[in-house]
């Protein structure tokens, strides 16, 4: 009897070990795809706080939203991407991080918006491969000629601010 009930409460302890080690497992995995998924999370929100200082035309916020950008970029690890995003980040991070630099670098508002427009477009590849987990709005300006992303439906215009923000429409609705 005595040698049964050991032989149980061995038999249970492995039981629970196991199952402990397979949740630890688990979280791990979880954790892991989190990370995955927020690798790209702030140069996206960087972006959007780019945009959002164009459209208040605050060159100096947008110099600093910039910076913020590269500083995102920089903080990609590119071992962590899913592989799809992986071959279009390596095709746009060059340019990301040049147009991110070219924005920071300066308070000429005009230039910021020109550099914006590439920014966007590269932006737009990579947010496309992404799969997001709210629909972002790719939105076209033809005044500008120039497309931006936004997260919001309404349109507020980045390249020319209040003296036209409502100028242009949603093209794509990426989800």
């Amino acid at each position: 009897m005595k040698k049964s009930i050991i032989a149980l409460a061995t038999a249970l302890t492995v039981v629970f070990s196991a199952n402990t080690i397979q949740a630890k497992t688990n979280t791990t995995e979880i954790t892991t795809i989190e990370i995955a998924d927020s690798q790209l999370q702030s140069v996206y929100d960087a972006y959007f706080s780019v945009k959002d200082a164009l459209i208040k035309s605050d060159s100096k916020l947008t110099s600093a939203k910039a910076a913020t950008l590269l500083t995102a970029i920089s903080a990609v690890k590119m071992d962590k991407l899913k592989s799809n995003e992986h071959t279009v980040w390596m095709k746009v991070v060059k340019k990301l991080t040049a147009d991110a630099k070219s924005i920071s670098s300066t308070t000429d508002l005009k230039k910021q918006r020109e550099t914006f427009k590439s920014l966007s477009k590269s932006t737009y590849d990579l947010i496309k491969v992404s799969n997001p987990t709210e629909p972002i709005y790719k939105q076209y300006c033809p005044m500008a000629d120039a497309d931006w992303l936004s997260k919001e439906k309404a349109v507020k215009n980045p390249y020319y601010g209040s003296s036209m923000l409502t100028c242009g429409n949603v093209v794509e609705t990426i989800k």
